[in-house]
């Protein structure tokens, strides 16, 4: 009896292992909540461009360039987190451009309006797509760019920061890795073996020379601050932690006055200052209407 109820249970084990190794992609992307955009900036008082970017594997990439005032002190190029898309983000965007920002948005292949299916490869090909279209076709300085990556994002930031030089690094309520938050949910299972997905930000950030700013709560329901707190021991100077209220997603109420402050004076110090390249007069209809 005891060895028959060992089996079952043995069998229970190995299957909900395997069902979590099969279904990793859906529990890492969620595309399709609220896969329509929901707003445009337009409806946040802010004039802006529709951009397609196209990654060197052919994936068409939908984006919003939201201009700041001239001349700009920089450029942020924002990476979301996994779920929604660009028009849940629009409090960001406000934020970047009263602090005299102008901000590059974008949605991952297989989010909002943008084709194909997310893989982890993939994301890191749109990250490149989206640093290209800034740096050859804005022709914009890699030291006045900014990358901006709220949870997984900042997994995709750090990974173009690993690789290129931007001014700076930001990344709010992100992760040291998907095996390590994964062992966080499921302590009972050998999930490091299982994963097959990396997102090592950990790792990126160690590879990274550029100034790096880190957001966390302690409130954070999804993401542990510890996951903050090691990203902020991997980072190199300059550096600066920034503890967040609230949990996961209230954590990103970016028109908070002291998130707004202490961001600003981190990327005042660390960004060259106004970026010298003129940007493309963004007076289309978008800007019009």
């Amino acid at each position: 009896m005891l060895g028959t109820l060992l089996g079952i249970a043995a069998m229970t084990y190995a299957g909900f292992a395997l069902v979590l190794y099969l279904l990793q992609p859906s529990l890492i992307y969620f595309p399709e909540i609220d896969r329509e955009l929901a707003t445009t900036p337009q409806q946040a008082g802010l004039p802006y461009e529709d951009v397609k970017l196209v990654t060197a594997d052919g994936i068409a990439l939908h984006g919003w360039l939201v201009p700041a005032e001239e001349p700009p002190r920089g450029t942020v190029l924002f990476f979301h987190g996994n779920a929604g898309n660009i028009s849940h983000r629009l409090d960001s965007l406000r934020m970047f451009h009263r602090l005299g920002y102008r901000t590059l948005i974008f949605d991952y292949r297989g989010y909002g309006n943008s084709s194909g299916e997310p893989t982890e490869q993939g994301t890191y090909r749109d990250a490149m797509a989206a640093w290209d279209y800034l740096t050859q076709t804005r022709n914009i300085p890699p030291s006045s760019i900014v990358l901006f990556g709220e949870s997984l994002g900042g997994s995709i930031a750090a990974w173009l920061a690993s690789r290129h030089t931007p001014a700076a690094l930001v990344i709010s309520s992100g992760f040291t890795s998907v095996p390590d938050l994964a062992a966080d949910i499921y302590p009972w299972l050998p999930v490091r073996w299982l994963a097959r997905f990396s997102y090592d930000t950990r790792a990126y950030l160690r590879a990274t020379t550029v100034p790096v700013f880190i957001a966390h709560s302690p409130d954070d329901e999804i993401i542990p601050i510890r996951h903050g707190r090691a990203l902020f021991e991997a980072a190199q100077q300059p550096k600066r932690f920034l503890e967040l209220q609230g949990g996961h997603n209230e954590g990103f109420i970016f028109v908070r006055e002291t998130w707004m402050q202490a961001l600003g004076e981190f990327l005042q110090a660390n960004v060259p200052g106004r970026d010298p390249i003129k940007s493309k007069d963004i007076s289309d209809k978008h800007a019009r209407e």
